[in-house]
Order: C-alpha cells, then sequence, then structure tokens
C-alpha cells in the first residue's frame, strides 16, 4: 500500500513539474534578437567602389606612430551657436 502511495505521489508530482515548462516556440526570441544585433555581417555588401587604402600613407603613419609625431586630428565642431539654458526670444 506504502509503494502505491509512493507511485501515485511520483505520477502526480511529474505532472506538476511538467506544467511548468516552457512549450511557446517563440521562447528565447529576444535573446536571439539581440544576439543577431551584435554580429557584424561576416560578408557585407558595399554599395558602390570599395574603399581603398595607400600604403605609404599607412606606413609612414605607423612611423610617426612609433617617433611619438603623430599628427593632431583636425577640430570637428559638432554644434554651432551658444550654449545656455532657455531662450528669451531675442536674437543675442
Amino acid at each position: 500500500m506504502i509503494f502505491n502511495r509512493r507511485i501515485i505521489a511520483a505520477a502526480a508530482l511529474s505532472m506538476t513539474v511538467t506544467g511548468c515548462t516552457a512549450t511557446d516556440p517563440n521562447m528565447g526570441n529576444s535573446v536571439r534578437q539581440t544576439m543577431a544585433a551584435q554580429i557584424v555581417n561576416p560578408d557585407p555588401d558595399y554599395q558602390g567602389q570599395p574603399q581603398t587604402t595607400a600604403g605609404t600613407q599607412a606606413a609612414t603613419a605607423v612611423e610617426r606612430y612609433r617617433t611619438g609625431t603623430v599628427k593632431k586630428p583636425d577640430r570637428v565642431r559638432t554644434t554651432t551657436g551658444t550654449s545656455g539654458a532657455g531662450s528669451s526670444g531675442s536674437p543675442q
């Protein structure tokens, strides 16, 4: 009798545990989509002509780096005007 109760209890427990398993076929799509967004295309399709580099320019850049005479990059302005909090509508 005790053996039958154990079998029945084990069967009932196994049915409740299997009710918790994921049966949704879309389970994990967010993880797969995030991984795909972070992976670089191994065979990119560039529009137009492929970019080319000059070996002499690269060699001189490496030499300047090794000797410590690197050219400073041009300053790039990303905004124009003045900074401030708010505007009164009148020109400055």
